[in-house]
């Protein structure tokens, strides 16, 4: 059984490789995740708003898909199950990709909603001012629709974070894989454990503040646009 100096030894000791895991790994597939997932996002969402029925019927299936089932699944799928058919991927490039597009298919139900909640009347007006869509979508829509839509994104990329724990079933090396390692060796899983959802919440901490600057960033852009 562990002394109470033993423990904050092996505490300490553990902290600095979860750390590491959660600054070389966790937070660049959060952000290259959530980037990639953010563009594949406003195109679904664009290929939802389209008139276009089977380019519309097309991303429905899509969100509908991977909406409807675990991301734990897909990233088996990606990476376990395509090779059989001679697609291989490595650790990181499969959790890349399926956590990119679970947040587009997710995320893409956020902008489509952004979007929509704009009133037509924006729309008219632009047109009688004689602005093209494509101008009116990126000077008025978007600005408007971003402030709606950044709440939300946010919570999603602070569950990002913690969703890219499952990668560790693809061997990827991140916070959770490397607690998983260390509580290997030490046979100590509660005190690991607990550690580990610490520096979780360390990341997600720093994320949440993050939220807020961008927020109130966006806010004040907004303010200053209508004035």
């Amino acid at each position: 059984m562990l002394t109470f100096n033993s423990a904050v030894d092996l505490l300490l000791r553990s902290f600095w490789p979860l750390f590491k895991a959660g600054l070389i790994v966790t937070v660049p597939l959060t952000l290259l995740s959530f980037a990639l997932g953010l563009v594949g996002a406003f195109i679904v969402a664009l290929m939802r708003l389209s008139k276009f029925k089977p380019l519309s019927f097309f991303a429905a299936i899509f969100v509908w898909l991977i909406r409807g089932t675990p991301l734990i699944v897909q990233l088996f799928v990606i990476f376990y199950g395509l090779p059989k058919a001679g697609i291989v991927f490595s650790p990181f490039v499969s959790a890349v990709i399926g956590l990119t597009m679970s947040q587009s298919a997710y995320n893409s139900e956020v902008i489509r909603s952004a979007l929509i909640s704009i009133s037509k009347g924006q729309w008219e007006a632009t047109k009688a001012l004689g602005m093209t869509k494509s101008l009116t979508m990126r000077y008025v829509i978007i600005p408007q629709a971003a402030l709606v839509a950044v709440p939300p994104l946010g919570n999603s990329f602070i569950s990002l974070l913690k969703d890219t724990s499952l990668v560790a079933t693809l061997t990827v090396a991140e916070i959770f894989q490397t607690g998983q390692q260390i509580t290997a060796i030490t046979y100590e899983p509660l005190l690991l454990y607990l550690e580990v959802a610490f520096v979780y919440l360390i990341f997600s901490t720093g994320l949440t503040y993050l939220q807020e600057f961008t927020e109130k960033k966006l806010g004040k852009h907004l303010v200053e646009q209508r004035s």
